[in-house]
C-alpha cells in the first residue's frame, strides 16, 4: 500500500510529525506549490511539488529544481490540493494525509475540509492540523480508543443518520447536521467505538496525540 503526506500552503506542519509519519509508511512525500516553502525551511527535500507554482518563493523553486520532481499543472478548476491528490491517485497512491491546509485563510480551511468529502471514495484522507486528526466516514465504523478519548462528531445532512456504541453520550438514529446539531468532545468509555452511519458522510475528529499515546497511529 502506497501512502503519501501533501503539505499545503497553510500553516506549516511540525517536523517531528512529518518524520513521525514517515516512520508509519508514509513514504512519498508531496508540497502543493507554496507548500514547498515550509519543506524548505524543515530541511525536508520533497519527492514532487505540484501547482500552477505562483506561490512558491522562487528561491525555493530554484532550491529544490535538482532535487525535486516539479510538476507545474496551470488548470484552474482545482485547487493545488486537488491537483495533488489528483497525481497521487494516478500514482496509485492509496492513502494521503494532508497538512498545512489550515491557516490564516479560512475561506482556504472551509475549501480544503469539503476537499476530504470531494475525494471520499477515490483516495483514504485524513486532515492532521494542530492536535486533531479528521476522517470523512460512512457506513459501519469500528475505531479501536483510548479510556476517555474525545471524539467529535458532524454530519451534514438531515437525512444522514448516525448510531453510536461506546460513547458517554450515545447516538441512536440521530441526524447532525451541520449548523443545527453536533456531538462535539463526546468521550469514550469503551476500548472501541462503533458508529453506524446511514444515507451520507460523518467526519470524525480526535485528537492525534492520545492516538499517538495509545498506539492507534
Amino acid at each position: 500500500m502506497k501512502k503519501c503526506i501533501i503539505i499545503a500552503n497553510g500553516k506549516p506542519p511540525r517536523k517531528n510529525l512529518i518524520e513521525f509519519l514517515k516512520k508509519k509508511n508514509y513514504s512519498t512525500i508531496i508540497c502543493a506549490d507554496g507548500g514547498a516553502d515550509s519543506a524548505k525551511k524543515m530541511g525536508i527535500i520533497p519527492d514532487y511539488i505540484i501547482g500552477d507554482l505562483d506561490s512558491i518563493n522562487k528561491e525555493t523553486l530554484k532550491y529544490f529544481g535538482n532535487k525535486t520532481h516539479i510538476v507545474k499543472i496551470n488548470r484552474q478548476n482545482d485547487t493545488d490540493v486537488e491537483k495533488c491528490l489528483k497525481f497521487a491517485i494516478k500514482k496509485k497512491i492509496s492513502e494521503a494525509i494532508l497538512t498545512g491546509v489550515t491557516g490564516d485563510r479560512l475561506d482556504h480551511t472551509f475549501c480544503n475540509l469539503g476537499i476530504v468529502l470531494k475525494f471520499f471514495g477515490k483516495i483514504d484522507l485524513k486532515i492532521i492540523a494542530e492536535k486533531s486528526v479528521l476522517i470523512a466516514c460512512t457506513g459501519e465504523q469500528y475505531f479501536p480508543a483510548g479510556p476517555g478519548e474525545i471524539f467529535s462528531i458532524y454530519g451534514f445532512s438531515t437525512g444522514t443518520k448516525i448510531t453510536s456504541s461506546g460513547l458517554k453520550y450515545p447516538l441512536k438514529n440521530i441526524s447532525l447536521p451541520f449548523g443545527e446539531k453536533e456531538s462535539t468532545s463526546n468521550i469514550a468509555i469503551a476500548k472501541t467505538v462503533f458508529l453506524k452511519i446511514k444515507n451520507g458522510l460523518i467526519f470524525v475528529i480526535r485528537d492525534f496525540n492520545t492516538m499517538k499515546k495509545n498506539g492507534l497511529f
